[in-house]
């Protein structure tokens, strides 16, 4: 059996950096107590996301390449999030990514002989929320207010507004606004 060893599609300097943080992650992130979470907005911004103070970051939380980060006004990236942001990633305004779940920028086109990694960017709209377990694939875009259940696999594109569970998922019913939903955005 002959081994092919392919080069791999990322710079000398991209794996440094990623080396770098992935040192800062494991001695400074992922040590620090959970109520610290500017603390830890701070670093990621250090290593180029774009993060409001106000998100949340939690320290288990794992993040490929800080730069391809986004966070809007109060986010939130949960304990044990994987968060492979090969393309960039954008969580907006309220928006929840829940324990274990993982957002995955990135695939190989396994119809290429050489196997090569692409790269999609990941959205999630303003109020959404990628319930534990879940999965959300490269080019996805959760719009506004989505929810993707438990465990659950988005592999297109989710609808304002909509409950969606299942592998692959699909929607199940619309998503009702209620009063306290609003209420915390008053205090913005």
């Amino acid at each position: 059996m002959q081994l092919d060893f392919r080069p791999s599609p990322h710079s000398e300097v991209s794996k440094f950096k990623r080396a770098i943080w992935q040192f800062v992650w494991l001695t400074l992130f992922r040590p620090s107590p959970r109520p610290l979470h500017r603390f830890r907005v701070a670093l990621l911004k250090l290593f180029g996301a774009d993060v409001d103070w106000t998100a949340r970051p939690y320290p288990a939380c794992r993040v490929w390449l800080p730069s391809n980060l986004t966070m809007r006004h109060f986010s939130c990236l949960a304990d044990n999030v994987d968060c492979y942001n090969v393309a960039p990633i954008s969580i907006g305004a309220f928006a929840t990514v829940s324990q274990d779940a993982y957002l995955c920028a990135a695939t190989h086109d396994y119809n290429d002989p050489d196997f090569r990694l692409y790269s999609l960017p990941i959205n999630i709209g303003d109020h959404a929320w990628v319930c534990a377990r879940a999965v959300v694939q490269p080019g996805v875009t959760m719009h506004e207010g989505s929810v993707l259940a438990l465990g659950a696999i988005a592999t297109r594109d989710l609808n304002p507004w909509t409950v969606y569970a299942g592998v692959p998922a699909r929607a199940l019913k619309n998503r009702a606004i209620t009063k306290s939903m609003t209420a915390v955005e008053a205090l913005v």
